[in-house]
């Protein structure tokens, strides 16, 4: 049996920065999850996202399969992804569709006629979470006692970025009754700076693992607040800080009913290197991890998950 985690809960509002900026720190440290409060995404948009993501996953897989994953963007089926590489199950079970930086012309858009106004949500969605993401990041970078501007300076932020995935988990009964035992979404740790997850409500069914290594794992539910956004570390952010801030492993349990899940993945640039910050390491305390290019680490990543 699972126990509900606590986790701290910030304020993107709050008018005294350097406190949010030391909430931030130990948050990190200490769960590598927090709620982000106050953060200018209205409900109205949210609950039409959600509205848009099941009418799209309502659709006969002929239908979104026209649509199948290129370029990192478009639609993935139940079973064509597996986090969790270490186990031989087959993919986790769940579907997804991806939608990408809104500048680039890679992301694929269903048809207006088949779902009217599904574009223009996700795109005002897009712009929003990436508005409340960079303005965490600058509140990130204050509590690693770096510059405001810090992943702007470094190439992080400096072409537009930021990954919509929509998640949908089928009901225990729609899904596969082998007796494998198979994940909404197995075992990970997410690959960018930070993630930024909003849910349907179904509660505990997002679980994290506080330490990677541990044996046994000991795994912790993560209840839902409404209107708040689950934000946790990735391990960009990781080896930036050499392991000060966690890029916690979690999964998402096979539900007893449907659920629905969207995540903003704040990846950085392409081309930014990510290396351990002076004021993470030392003679004591060594970087963990050699510089790497962002989109090398990425595209190993993704290639590691995706089910043949």
């Amino acid at each position: 049996m699972s126990n509900a985690l606590q986790l701290p809960i910030i304020d993107l509002a709050s008018p005294d920065r350097f406190s949010t900026a030391n909430s931030i720190r130990k948050a990190c440290i200490d769960h590598g999850f927090f709620y982000l409060v106050n953060h200018g995404v209205d409900e109205e948009l949210v609950k039409k996202v959600f509205e848009q993501s099941s009418n799209f996953f309502s659709f006969p897989i002929e239908e979104k399969m026209k649509l199948a994953i290129k370029n990192h963007r478009g639609y993935t089926a139940l079973y064509a992804e597996k986090l969790d590489t270490t186990l031989t199950t087959k993919g986790d079970s769940k579907e997804t569709f991806y939608l990408g930086p809104l500048a680039d012309g890679l992301n694929q858009w269903p048809l207006e006629e088949d779902l009217p106004s599904w574009r223009s949500a996700m795109e005002t969605y897009h712009q929003k979470v990436l508005s409340a993401g960079t303005k965490l990041l600058s509140l990130i970078a204050l509590s690693l006692k770096l510059d405001e501007d810090f992943f702007w300076k470094v190439g992080a932020l400096n072409e537009q970025v930021g990954v919509i995935r929509l998640l949908h988990y089928p009901g225990s009964g729609d899904s596969d009754s082998s007796s494998e035992e198979i994940y909404g979404a197995s075992a990970h740790s997410d690959y960018g700076m930070i993630t930024l997850l909003m849910t349907d409500g179904v509660p505990g069914l997002q679980q994290i693992c506080r330490e990677k290594s541990k044996q046994p794992q000991v795994w912790e539910d993560v209840p839902s607040i409404s209107g708040a956004f689950i934000v946790n570390i990735g391990d960009m952010m990781e080896r930036w800080t050499n392991c000060l801030f966690r890029s916690t492993l979690h999964r998402v349990l096979p539900p007893r009913q449907e659920r629905y899940s969207v995540a903003f993945f704040m990846d950085p640039g392409k081309d930014c290197i990510v290396e351990c910050l002076e004021s993470c390491c030392s003679e004591a305390c060594p970087p963990r991890f050699p510089p790497i290019k962002a989109s090398d680490y990425l595209e190993e990543r993704f290639r590691l998950t995706s089910v043949k």
